[in-house]
């Protein structure tokens, strides 16, 4: 049995805002960008990583869910609450340079952690961490 990551969800609140960071910073791909059911799919990857998708998505896209639940979400939201992602990179230090010029919100330079990584890390424009990390061993 094969089981393979296809898709992630990173939860933005402005899509407009969140492209122009994963696509014109971070040079993601975008693979979809589509209206469905008064919703906005989109979907952005890594060249290097054609078959895995992050879905950039509300903070709670069910549609079933309460004005109370949206509003709880999108305040954790604001304040950097859920879960972000890391993303590995062949070179940390090229990373951080990167997205600090195009003015990356940082929130760790880069470092080497006690396991086996050089990481950095910075928030997007919603608020969520992303970690970018190389392996010492490479």
């Amino acid at each position: 049995m094969d089981i393979r990551l296809s898709q992630c969800f990173i939860a933005v609140d402005d899509h407009d805002e969140a492209l122009a960071f994963y696509r014109d910073v971070l040079g993601l791909e975008v693979r979809n960008d589509v209206g469905f059911e008064g919703m906005r799919w989109v979907t952005v990857g890594s060249p290097s990583q054609p078959d895995v998708e992050i879905v950039l998505e509300p903070p709670l896209a069910d549609p079933n869910a309460s004005p109370a639940d949206r509003q709880a979400m999108a305040e954790l939201l604001a304040k950097g609450m859920l879960r972000g992602v890391i993303f590995s990179t062949d070179d940390c230090d090229a990373t951080f340079e990167r997205i600090s010029a195009a003015g990356g919100e940082v929130l760790q330079e880069p470092v080497d952690q006690p396991y086996g990584v050089r990481d950095c890390a910075f928030r997007d424009p919603a608020g969520n961490m992303l970690r970018f990390a190389q392996r010492r061993d490479r």
